[in-house]
């Protein structure tokens, strides 16, 4: 398959620049994945389309305050550090810019000298490892002197950071927020726990590598960016006790689905496991883990795109990518959702 083969047009006006009011009111779309009918909802209402003895999967993955504005030690030229992720212990995979220069040895100061960082190695993909230096513990640091980052489609400034966080966001370790829990709401949660759903947890830390544009015309030439996950035996067991009582286990976002795919068996049981995932999931994959999906409406020829078309089938997505613009949803990360059953 193509890159081109995912592409869909998109007005401008339909990119979601700032969180619904509330974030159980966006719209949902559900899409029975067999018959390709569609049905307009709202996202609380998803509560009629989940039954007990069904599994809700969550990352509670934390985005992190990864935009650090500094300058050089040497020069006082301005510089800007994205954390992409950890390496080990103060080390860390980041983005600069502009970076052309910073080579090995180059040094940088951030918020007055709370923090400090130099270059080790320069990647292959031109990304830096830098060591940072700072006093007491670094993730106060951070939180002090870092910026929430937002996806580049995101002009408009975001008054609320938490809006940007899941209500359950718990391990803080993302440069992106895994979009599709931004909908629920401690309550909701709570009614689908009384009604008998079962709710489990994973942690996947997102990368920027989610927002990177496929550039091989041939999709599986594509190289898929890897990403820090942990699955729990907690959860492990309440996600193949469902499947075994003849529950649903239902991803909540694309990052659920791929820690879920990436830990499962031949038969759907899934293992307690810790890692590195770089699972690539594009039409012709068979999914062992996954019953059905929640997830928001994704860019044009992006992996995202692709993984929801394995599920769904190419042409059901786009069809229903083609009624979402019809019907004025609104897309990315602050807009709507799907349910894919």
């Amino acid at each position: 398959m193509k890159t081109s083969d995912f592409f869909y047009e998109l007005p401008q006006e339909l990119i979601a620049q700032e969180p619904a009011a509330e974030r159980s009111s966006s719209r949902l779309m559900v899409l029975d994945r067999k018959t390709g009918n569609i049905e307009h909802r709202i996202f609380r209402e998803i509560k009629d389309y989940l039954k007990a003895g069904d599994c809700l999967v969550l990352n509670d993955t934390r985005v992190m305050p990864a935009r650090l504005l500094g300058a050089r030690e040497d020069t006082g030229g301005g510089i800007e550090f994205v954390l992409m992720k950890i390496i080990s212990g103060d080390t860390w995979e980041v983005i600069l810019k502009p970076g052309k220069r910073a080579k090995p040895g180059a040094r940088f100061i951030f918020g007055d000298g709370a923090l400090r960082a130099e270059i080790l190695d320069v990647t292959a993909g031109g990304n830096r490892i830098v060591r940072f230096e700072y006093e007491g513990m670094f993730q106060q640091v951070l939180d002090r002197v870092g910026i929430m980052p937002l996806p580049p489609y995101i002009t408009k400034k975001l008054d609320d950071t938490e809006r940007y966080q899941t209500v359950y966001s718990k391990y803080t370790g993302s440069a992106a927020a895994p979009t599709a829990g931004l909908h629920f709401t401690r309550e909701l949660l709570g009614d689908l726990a009384g009604s008998g759903v079962h709710i489990a947890y994973l942690t996947l830390h997102v990368g920027l590598g989610t927002f990177r544009p496929v550039k091989t015309e041939n999709i599986e030439d594509h190289v898929m960016h890897s990403e820090i996950y942990n699955l729990g035996r907690e959860a492990a067991d309440t996600i193949n006790k469902a499947r075994a009582e003849g529950g649903r286990v239902i991803a909540v976002g694309t990052t659920s689905c791929r820690v879920l795919e990436t830990v499962s068996g031949d038969d759907g049981t899934v293992s307690p496991s810790s890692g590195s995932t770089g699972i690539f999931i594009y039409p012709g994959y068979r999914f062992k883990a996954v019953d059905a999906l929640i997830t928001n409406f994704h860019l044009p020829e992006s992996t995202l795109l692709m993984l929801v078309s394995a599920f769904t089938g190419r042409e059901n997505i786009l069809h229903a990518y083609s009624v979402a613009v019809e019907q004025r949803y609104r897309f990315f990360s602050f807009g709507d959702a799907m349910f894919i059953r």
